[in-house]
């Protein structure tokens, strides 16, 4: 029987890195939203790459929250713990601009890992040639790391060498996923997500932070390539929904012709989007509703 290559490989970091944009190129389609504020990927999403002898099954988790003020902000964590038991390869993400202290709870897990890890420092078109080198002498001397590799995931710079070395790390093992499987979350997740990040995007301070998008109906016609979707925007309070709103429903009606755009984009398929907000406060405490959004267990 011919041998076959299989593994989990969990990309870990701070906040706003690049780990969903490292996610995206290495399965090259859009697994993750992407902005440039923090705390923009608060589940962890798998994405997979196969080919005849190898299956990678990559994993991009929330940036690691130093102080968690709500019970979200904890899950959000737990996400990150988990990666740090389960996988084959641990993927760690920095740049250039980013400094470590020696206690800083990322440094101490990784000492703690017995699985191979690769340095992953992105966004090497931002540095010198000579800061990248001293840059790469540092961290070789803080950690032992199996591979370093200097990256652009934006422009996708040195990204299919890292395919290459990760496939000769992973273990002989099983096809987890039907190979032309790409992820195990479903289109319903994905629309949410796209919805979340148009959120992101077009609102300011806390606004994007107080907001959870949950798809109430997502229905497939069976006639037309058609989907309709009714989706309900949760805020924490009377004042955010209005400012979703916007005056006379102008903000959330451009809210949702971007989302319902993007939306087609990822299905291929047109899309009818309603959109609704409802205010429940606490909802960042509130267990059952952390169930619904997926941040909890049943």
């Amino acid at each position: 029987m011919k041998k076959h290559n299989s593994g989990f490989v969990n990309i870990v970091g701070r906040p706003n890195v690049g780990k969903s944009t490292l996610m995206n190129s290495l399965v090259g389609v859009r697994m993750s939203i992407i902005t440039n504020k923090p705390q923009t990927t608060r589940h962890r999403i798998i994405g997979i790459v196969s080919d005849e002898d190898s299956q990678i099954v990559f994993s991009d988790t929330p940036g690691i929250i130093k102080d968690p003020a709500y019970k979200m902000q904890k899950a959000m964590n737990s996400f990150v713990e988990g990666s740090f038991e389960d996988a084959d390869i641990m993927l760690f993400l920095t740049d250039p601009l980013e400094r470590y202290e020696e206690d800083d709870p990322i440094i101490d897990k990784l000492k703690k890992v017995k699985v191979p890890i690769f340095l992953v420092i992105n966004k090497i078109d931002l540095i010198k040639p000579e800061k990248l080198i001293k840059l790469l002498q540092l961290w070789s001397k803080r950690l032992e790391f199996a591979e370093i590799f200097p990256i652009s995931a934006l422009k996708k710079k040195n990204t299919k060498e890292l395919v290459k070395f990760i496939i000769r790390y992973l273990p002989e093992g099983p096809v987890y996923y039907p190979k032309d499987q790409l992820t195990d979350k479903s289109e319903r997740f994905f629309a949410s997500e796209i919805i979340r990040e148009k959120i992101l995007m077009r609102y300011k301070q806390e606004i994007p932070y107080s907001c959870e998008v949950l798809i109430e109906t997502y229905k497939v016609d069976p006639k037309r390539p058609l989907i309709r979707i009714r989706a309900d925007i949760i805020v924490s309070r009377k004042t955010q929904k209005s400012i979703i709103i916007g005056k006379d429903g102008t903000t959330i009606r451009s809210l949702g012709i971007d989302s319902r755009k993007e939306i087609e984009k990822f299905t291929g398929k047109q899309v009818h989007l309603e959109l609704h907000v409802r205010v429940k406060e606490g909802w960042r405490n509130d267990d059952d509703m952390l169930k619904n959004f997926g941040y909890k267990q049943s």
